[in-house]
């Protein structure tokens, strides 16, 4: 069963017109529990030392036709950066536009006042804040989506990598979610959302997110960079991590694209895209334990232990004990907030932490080579957390 679920059963965001109306700041930065008890939603604050950058890239990839609308004849995406500053910039980022946030709750069957409170939720990224590192000295994570979902739904996670020391990527793979701005103005909807989801439908997309992979790596490590500060970017030391279906688009991509040295399937799927040969790079699944247990022989569990017999690098097998879909993603962080129930008992919080820690330090041991103790064994820190053999069917 594909994890392909509606907003509104996620987040019930009929919420109440004070939530609409709370101004977001920079004065605000560094008051997280005041703009909560006022009732702003808002991410939680980065880990690391560094404050957090953040811009955007308009890219148009001219040598092929979008895969989803023939008749747009190059494939454009949007895509976030976020990046360690060198001091806070002066106006935090949005979260997202009010009318991405309308088209957002409407596919949810949310309308009405409270349609625009995503574009209220308080990040702490300062929009083109001054970059901080030297040429090549910044390893970078390239982040994708769930299938419907918009780029934004990663930003917590994009903003810690961010504040440890890494440049962030994440795509909007257009055509495949519910609302995606242009700099013209132009709002881009989901034309592949209804109708026939198979599995080849689902091969098509991950191969398809796989080439927006390497086009948008094309555009931040070529020759002529779209980014004004791309030289910071260490192109030996890249990596991909994904949720869902951009989770399960991390394979195709790596088999696809060797400067990806390091990828995290987050809760998705697989289609068995890895050839007979395999794949040698390091490789992390990290998902729910209700889908993923090893032995349990359900469609999700058997796509993971397929594909691990053909990972012939370093690999773990993670699982997250009472995490739902959502958990990895700051649908669970907002819907806490909100006093939202999404499934599970796992406070959104506590799902953040979990899911930012583990996949930092994987990318700090494979793309920094900083030893990392917490991939190694289960941790006390984190008993929710346990660490499964396939081979056996066993996980502790």
């Amino acid at each position: 069963m594909r994890h392909v679920t509606k907003l509104g059963v996620l987040l019930a965001f009929a919420v109440s017109a004070s939530l609409v109306s709370v101004p977001v700041s920079a004065a605000s930065a560094s008051a997280g529990t005041s703009a909560a008890s006022a009732g702003t939603p808002y991410l939680p604050k980065p880990t690391g030392t560094h404050p957090v950058g953040t811009t955007s890239l308009y890219l148009k990839d001219t040598s092929r036709p979008d895969p989803w609308v023939p008749s747009v004849k190059a494939r454009e995406l949007m895509v976030s950066l976020w990046y360690p500053a060198r001091s806070p910039g002066k106006r935090l980022a949005p979260y997202m536009t009010p009318k991405e946030s309308e088209l957002l709750l409407k596919d949810a069957g949310i309308t009405g006042g409270a349609a625009q409170v995503l574009s209220k939720v308080r990040t702490n990224a300062f929009t083109d804040a001054r970059p901080a590192g030297r040429k090549h000295s910044l390893p970078l994570v390239v982040l994708s989506p769930g299938f419907t979902k918009p780029r934004k739904t990663l930003t917590s996670l994009a903003e810690d990598l961010a504040s440890r020391g890494y440049v962030v990527a994440a795509i909007d793979h257009t055509y495949e979610n519910v609302a995606t701005t242009f700099p013209d103005g132009r709002v881009t909807t989901c034309v592949v959302c209804e109708g026939d989801h198979d599995p080849s439908f689902f091969v098509k997309l991950e191969k398809g997110r796989a080439a927006d992979v390497s086009f948008v790596l094309d555009q931040l490590t070529g020759r002529h960079p779209k980014w004004k500060a791309a030289s910071l970017i260490d192109p030996s030391r890249i990596g991909m991590a994904g949720h869902s279906a951009g989770g399960a688009s991390v394979e195709p991509a790596m088999v696809r694209d060797s400067r990806l040295r390091a990828g995290v399937d987050i809760d998705g799927t697989t289609d068995g895209l890895i050839p007979d040969s395999g794949l040698a790079r390091p490789f992390m699944f990290l998902g729910k334990s209700a889908n993923y247990t090893p032995g349990k022989g359900n469609p999700e569990v058997a796509s993971w232990e397929n594909d691990w017999k053909l990972l012939k690098g370093w690999k773990r097998w993670i699982l997250v004990d009472g995490a739902v879909h959502e958990s990895f993603t700051d649908i669970s962080v907002l819907a806490g907030q909100l006093g939202v129930k999404i499934g599970t008992d796992l406070p959104g919080a506590r799902s953040s932490e979990i899911t930012r820690d583990y996949v930092a330090a994987f990318f700090d041991l494979h793309l920094r080579e900083k030893p990392q103790p917490l991939l190694d064994e289960p941790s006390a820190r984190f008993p929710e957390v346990k660490f499964c053999a396939p081979e056996t069917a066993t996980c502790k």
